[in-house]
């Protein structure tokens, strides 16, 4: 009989314990955070296209169109309704799946996402893997040259060098490589063919403004790290000079890298607006714009849901991979 009365002390107890754990607690707040984030989001995509003037239905009918056809395809597309039953169908068919149709292309707006998505993603996620390529040996060779002040004229230059690259837009490139690597010297094509040739001009677009970001804090963090007590250890066991950079100093700097580089391929995501609209790549890029200038709503609300999402997703892996690298992260925000 006297044992009974602890049972709920030891769930409390327990309780407790798990509130306490600093995983469990950086799990929900990353879960609060993006719960309030998606509704943001969608809140966003939903307003922002409703705020766009013009009649879309009488833009994609045309003038000829007889008023009795432009009311019946507005009832169908449900855009006579009020605002509030416009969103909370908006909402209901992001959990079903249902996104709408396309007033201008006359497919749902899920078929053209899956269909255009691959082409967006693949080049976003290219430019990434080129930037880091292009990024991190730059920037490690650079921390190498310029260590304890040496060199520095080529200092000077490098850093020079790439805050202009790293001004120039992404579309600019676009245009310039594709009027000397393309029209002037035929060496590649000015818009896609759909080879594999057609992703270089692109790509290259894409990578060069955030990869110079990243050759600038890789250098800074690895200069960082080689002041540290254990690269100083390394350096009195006499462990070979490519050895100490690249197992101990480089591995050691990424945490810097990991969150930017997280923020830039979000920002690749975003660019490839531009960049699609400049080279004509069929993705989603080109697509928007598109919608956008044709007052098409349910497509433009699927294709800016997708990029937000895209980018909050990115920042919570990046969240993610940081606590698992770094623990002390998760405990400097509880």
């Amino acid at each position: 009989m006297t044992a009974e009365p602890a049972a709920p002390a030891l769930a409390v107890g327990g309780a407790a314990a798990v509130w306490h754990n600093r995983w469990v607690r950086f799990a929900l707040r990353r879960a609060g955070r993006l719960v309030v984030s998606l509704w943001v989001v969608v809140t966003a995509a939903f307003s922002m296209i409703h705020l766009i003037p013009g009649d879309p239905v009488r833009a994609s009918m045309g003038i000829t169109a007889s008023p009795a056809a432009v009311e019946a395809r507005r009832e169908a597309l449900g855009l006579n309704r009020p605002i509030l039953d416009q969103y909370a169908s908006f909402i209901k068919g992001i959990f079903t799946g249902q996104l709408g149709d396309s007033i201008y292309l006359r497919t749902t707006v899920w078929d053209t996402l899956t269909a255009r998505a691959p082409a967006t993603m693949s080049l976003a996620g290219l430019a990434f893997v080129v930037a880091l390529l292009i990024a991190v040996p730059v920037g490690l060779t650079m921390a190498v040259i310029t260590r304890r002040g040496r060199a520095p004229k080529a200092e000077l230059g490098f850093v020079g060098t790439t805050v202009v690259l790293g001004a120039i837009p992404d579309f600019i490139y676009c245009s310039i490589f594709a009027a000397v690597l393309g029209a002037r010297l035929g060496w590649l094509p000015v818009a896609n063919t759909g080879t594999t040739s057609s992703f270089v001009i692109p790509v290259l677009a894409l990578a060069l403004p955030p990869a110079a970001v990243l050759t600038r804090i890789i250098r800074v963090e690895v200069l960082g790290v080689m002041n540290t007590d254990y690269v100083r250890t390394a350096r009195a066991k006499r462990l070979p000079a490519w050895r100490i950079y690249l197992l101990h100093a480089l591995p050691n700097a990424v945490t810097a890298t990991l969150t930017l580089g997280g923020m830039l391929l979000a920002g690749l995501m975003i660019g490839t607006v531009l960049v699609e609209n400049v080279y004509t790549w069929p993705g989603l890029g080109q697509t928007l714009v598109a919608a956008i200038t044709g007052n098409d709503y349910p497509l433009a609300q699927g294709i800016i849901l997708f990029f937000g999402v895209g980018v909050l997703v990115i920042n919570t892996v990046v969240d993610v991979a940081l606590a698992l690298l770094d623990p002390r992260s998760t405990v400097s925000e509880g």
